[in-house]
């Protein structure tokens, strides 16, 4: 690897990076290789691209931005049983296999340790990893089939997750658990200049949900997927405790639809909750994000009062795998989010910021969704459906998701 030295520091010198060898002397020889590897593997014509757009709205003027259909499951009557017969048989036929994405921490919980390892307070004091896993067992009994689960971790967390699961004994279904990692792209500051993190390595961020796709095939999990003849893929978060990963309806209604891809939404809870929408784009299937959307549009509403950007998009996707392998070929745009880092200075010192100072890009998962000509939206009920884990107290807490998964399974 030292061979390359001089081509690396002719790479950052191109960039303006130099700053990333400053501690390369000082550091042990495992470490050294780590970082010349890190500084290999980075794009800077991505970095330097996604620096120079920062400012640049994901939504230009020439955009057209319109409601997009949905079913609503509570109005599909005679439709219902039919769509549910058809997904059933897939099901049986072993056609489906479910991904979690869990590569976050449970920082923002005060839990110190992966998000799935999380424990939301339930009597039975179960993780959300236990609870999905429960989930899945009892369908893939009440299908007479083993429904593979892949769970997408982050070099953050996957350690201690495959650890958690072994201590565990994988909640006895072992064989059909796969793990596989999402990629990462390095944080840089107001400057454009990449951090380095206290380590002195590159300061590191995973790329999004929306870096699942391009993880599936990279890590040779869609090849695993078709040798087992899965056909089709169910993606969800694992912190929301009532995700429906098995639903033969929403199967159904992709299969008789003849699309590639099917989404569920929830009514927002108010124009402004800070959910995305789906919509189209530019004719296309899309999702708005709330951090994104005017106003005007959020406000909008049809004949009847409804919302007219009001089905929120709650994570929970079904493709098609040769859609999940179309769209894992095909880089996705990145979002921007400014975050807090703390990180090592030219002069060797740890900066420990009270205010955001870094920017850190992810791809989202619905950025894909323009890569298929249609898409079935499948409107469910948030409290039978969708109970998030994302704050500490408050909205979307442990105390909320614990009060509508005790509801919807009837334990109070």
């Amino acid at each position: 690897m030292d061979n390359n030295i001089e081509e690396i520091k002719y790479t950052l010198k191109k960039y303006g990076q130099e700053h990333l060898l400053n501690f390369y002397d000082t550091m042990e020889e495992n470490k050294q290789k780590k970082l010349l590897e890190q500084i290999e593997n980075i794009d800077f014509e991505l970095i330097k691209s996604l620096y120079s757009n920062i400012n640049k709205l994901q939504i230009s003027d020439n955009d057209k931005i319109e409601p997009i259909d949905f079913i609503d499951k509570y109005k599909l009557n005679e439709k219902y049983k039919y769509y549910e017969d058809i997904g059933k048989k897939a099901i049986k036929a072993g056609k489906l296999a479910c991904v979690t994405m869990a590569g976050g921490q449970g920082t923002r919980l005060g839990h110190n340790g992966p998000k799935g390892t999380f424990d939301i307070g339930l009597d039975s004091h179960k993780s959300l990893f236990e609870l999905l896993c429960d989930y899945i067992k009892e369908q893939s009994k009440k299908y007479d089939v083993q429904i593979p689960w892949f769970i997408m971790t982050s070099n953050d967390n996957n350690n201690d997750t495959i650890e958690f699961f072994k201590k565990n004994k994988y909640f006895g279904y072992e064989k059909n658990i796969f793990f596989f990692k999402q990629g990462e792209l390095p944080m840089i500051d107001t400057e454009g200049k990449i951090l380095l993190g206290e380590d002195g390595l590159i300061k590191l961020a995973a790329d999004g949900h929306g870096g699942v796709y391009e993880s599936l095939v990279k890590s040779g999990m869609v090849e695993k997927m078709k040798q087992l003849g899965i056909e089709w893929v169910f993606i969800g978060g694992v912190d929301n405790c009532l995700v429906k990963m098995v639903d033969p309806v929403l199967m159904g209604i992709a299969i008789d639809k003849n699309v590639t891809a099917a989404g569920k939404s929830v009514v927002k809870a108010n124009p402004h909750e800070r959910v995305g929408a789906f919509c189209k784009k530019n004719g296309k299937p899309s999702v708005v994000e709330y951090s994104e959307i005017t106003d005007e549009m959020a406000e909008a509403t049809d004949e009847n009062g409804e919302l007219l950007y009001g089905e929120s998009h709650i994570l929970c996707n079904l493709f098609n795998i040769s859609a999940i392998e179309r769209m894992g070929s095909n880089p996705l745009p990145y979002h921007c989010a400014f975050k807090k880092a703390t990180f090592k200075d030219k002069d060797g010192n740890i900066v420990k910021p009270t205010s955001p100072n870094a920017y850190k890009f992810e791809a989202f998962l619905f950025d894909a969704f323009g890569e298929v000509d249609d898409m079935a939206i499948f409107r469910v009920k948030r409290e039978e459906e969708f109970a998030p884990v994302k704050n500490a107290e408050g909205v979307d807490s442990p105390e909320t998701a614990r009060e509508l998964y005790n509801k919807f399974n009837k334990l109070v």
